[in-house]
């Protein structure tokens, strides 16, 4: 595919345009208070030791938005009881679940704690899932699109929840025994990159280090109208159809826009972007890297689609190593 994007320069001065909310602090703070205050407790229940051996593997459930149960895995390295480890917490992409704990074996064997949050409502397209979007009336995993679920409000929009449950995800990961205090990482690809960079944004300074390769769910109303692919058309194709809809809904998309909350970002960045990546338009990503003020670096790859070389997972272990 060519690159159909704006030109490296153009990229190098792009701002998104799009207005903040005013009162959008005062706005998460209350979503995240709401869901805090019906959180129940943790559990952790050990996986299959028969098959995983030596390493530690947990079935993890946590409450995230409006108290929802969400699954998810704390894998930590063998040998590890009762040390205090610097811990990733990890988010999956559109589609995708939690998958299984060998899905996520490499941290671990570096050294590092883990925890994978499930995404609510996903799991059906490329790896499995556990959890339903109840307030999405959702009792199980499913194939998507999400999109555009709630999409009229931004209190009953789907990626409020999930954003809501990334935030609680994180801090979840600090109230797990043998987490190093100050020791947080946060990442994922695509909507799991998206996710990282709002909850390192909403997390204040418990996140240390934010990883997002080619990042969804930034430059909302930018990217519904240039990208051709999933996900980004699920909502332009549902506004082409419900038109009296459109100002609600471009509205909605400030509240949970990733390059309007990486303002508040105080964590450490690595982020990439392909300029030939036709589902997360180039822009979209150079949107989100402009707005953090915090220390960032940006792997550019000129031939580079919706995906990271393989390299570049060499080049995030060392960044963990240097900076967790």
């Amino acid at each position: 595919m060519p690159q159909f994007d704006l030109s490296p320069a153009e990229l190098a001065d792009y701002r998104i345009t799009t207005p903040e909310p005013p009162e959008l602090d005062t706005w998460w703070a209350t979503r995240l208070a709401e869901s805090r205050a019906l959180a129940k407790p943790i559990r952790l229940t050990r996986h299959e030791p028969g098959i995983y051996g030596p390493l530690l593997a947990f079935d993890l459930e946590f409450s995230g938005a409006g108290g929802d149960r969400i699954r998810g895995w704390y894998l930590r390295p063998p040998a590890s009881a009762g040390l205090e480890l610097p811990t990733v917490v990890t988010f999956v992409g559109y589609g995708g679940g939690r998958g299984l704990p060998i899905d996520h074996t490499a941290l671990p064997a570096a050294g590092f704690a883990v925890l994978v949050m499930d995404a609510r409502g996903q799991g059906g397209r490329w790896t499995i899932g556990a959890t339903g979007d109840p307030g999405g009336d959702s009792s199980g995993p499913e194939a998507p699109g999400v999109m555009t679920r709630g999409i009229a409000d931004p209190r009953t929009y789907y990626v409020t929840r999930l954003i809501t449950d990334a935030v609680r995800a994180v801090e979840v990961a600090g109230e797990l025994d043998g987490v190093a205090a100050g020791r947080i990482a946060v990442r994922g690809g695509s909507q799991g990159g998206g996710l990282a960079l709002a909850a390192a944004a909403l997390s204040g300074n418990a996140v240390k280090i934010c990883q997002a390769d080619v990042p969804f769910l930034c430059d909302f109303q930018r990217a519904i109208t240039l990208s051709g692919q999933p996900p980004y058309t699920e909502i332009a194709g549902f506004l082409a159809q419900h038109v009296d809809l459109v100002p609600a809904a471009l509205d909605t998309l400030r509240y949970v826009d990733c390059a309007l909350l990486a303002r508040r970002i105080t964590a450490r960045c690595l982020l990439s972007v392909g300029l030939m990546d036709e589902i997360c338009p180039p822009s979209t990503v150079y949107a989100a890297f402009h707005e953090i003020n915090a220390p960032k670096e940006l792997l550019v790859s000129p031939f580079g689609g919706h995906d990271v070389a393989r390299s570049h997972l060499e080049r995030q272990l060392g960044h963990l190593r240097t900076y967790l």
